[in-house]
């Protein structure tokens, strides 16, 4: 079974590790990442969705954070500092330098990040193909207004900065529309089993992998079935404040509202998903939580297969099972 996962940071990381446990030794996974986190600190190119997916199923993350590596000591950023030199809300420990030295020496002499990525795993052995959604410079904005007045600021200073304190006007994937699919994209979407979303932000997350031109439209009309969990339980964000970035697009912070958002294929294919210019819809299947149950018929009702089984990923175990029940899905749909 070929499986195509498009996931962000630390959930997609988390649901990925829970996956690989799920599936068989003979089965593949291509992860599609999102890089429109990358930014660029210190002259360097940081990816911060890319190498949390790539240390969480190495076996070196930081289990706590759930970003960074384990062990980690903070003596650069120290000497940073000391020289005046920030920015000092973004914490790169000492280990995490070196991956990113590595990827900067290696664009700097040529390579894309898609060759950058399969060299760095070649480290990490994370059992999966990663591949970033484009090799394109990429980059996530939000628009707010402060006592500076009304700009836009990078996604890692929203986010990590102000703590998605101030209201997200508008989500803007800087660079998206010009970019195009990294090599090995739209080919593992085409040749896919089973496409799943992850319980990834789906704004910033997944939502900017679906930026690129012609990743959308590949998963609207790949003969997978697909499948998404949602990330929101009983109104809220299982972690971090996704409800800040969805409120900025207009869907609500709940279950429902996010597969409606994803819209429904079947919709689509019956001409009942929007007229002329909607976007394409995307699945077939939605997982929701338990908490959630209510929302199943809602779910259905817009064309989408739905079940409420436990989303916590309280541990592997536990992921695992949301996995199984994420591919089981998948083939009731199929069917």
């Amino acid at each position: 079974m070929r499986i195509v996962a498009l996931a962000g940071g630390i959930g997609g990381a988390r649901f990925l590790r829970g996956l690989r446990e799920a599936i068989g030794p003979e089965d593949e996974i291509t992860v599609i990442g999102n890089t429109g986190d990358d930014i660029h600190l210190y002259g360097l190119k940081v990816c911060p969705d890319l190498d949390t997916v790539m240390y969480t199923l190495g076996g070196g993350i930081h289990e706590e954070q759930g970003w960074g590596r384990t062990d980690e000591t903070w003596s650069i950023k120290a000497e940073m500092k000391e020289y005046g030199v920030g920015p000092e809300w973004f914490g790169l420990g000492d280990r995490d330098f070196a991956t990113h030295l590595v990827r900067s020496q290696m664009l700097t002499a040529g390579y894309t990040l898609s060759q950058v990525t399969e060299a760095l795993c070649v480290r990490w052995r994370p059992g999966v193909r990663l591949l970033p959604m484009s090799d394109d410079r990429v980059e996530t904005h939000v628009r707010i207004t402060d006592e500076q007045g009304t700009r836009a600021i990078h996604f890692q200073e929203y986010w990590v900065r102000l703590h998605a304190a101030v209201t997200a006007e508008a989500i803007v994937p800087v660079g998206a529309d010009t970019a195009k699919p990294a090599p090995g994209v739209l080919e593992a979407i085409a040749e896919a089993d089973v496409i799943l979303l992850p319980p990834s932000n789906p704004v910033v997350s997944i939502g900017t992998i679906l930026a690129v031109p012609g990743i959308r439209a590949a998963v609207a009309a790949a003969p997978a079935p697909v499948v998404g969990l949602s990330p929101i339980i009983g109104g809220a964000p299982v972690r971090g404040m996704a409800d800040k970035v969805l409120a900025a697009v207009g869907v609500e912070a709940t279950a429902e509202a996010v597969a409606l958002d994803y819209g429904s294929r079947a919709a689509q294919r019956s001409g009942t998903g929007g007229g002329a210019g909607a976007r394409p819809g995307l699945l077939d299947g939605w997982l929701v939580d338990t908490a959630d149950e209510a929302a199943v018929a809602v779910v259905e009702a817009g064309g989408i297969a739905c079940r409420a089984v436990p989303l916590l990923m309280t541990d592997v175990a536990a992921t695992a099972e949301m996995a199984r029940a994420a591919l089981a899905l998948a083939e009731q749909v199929r069917a």
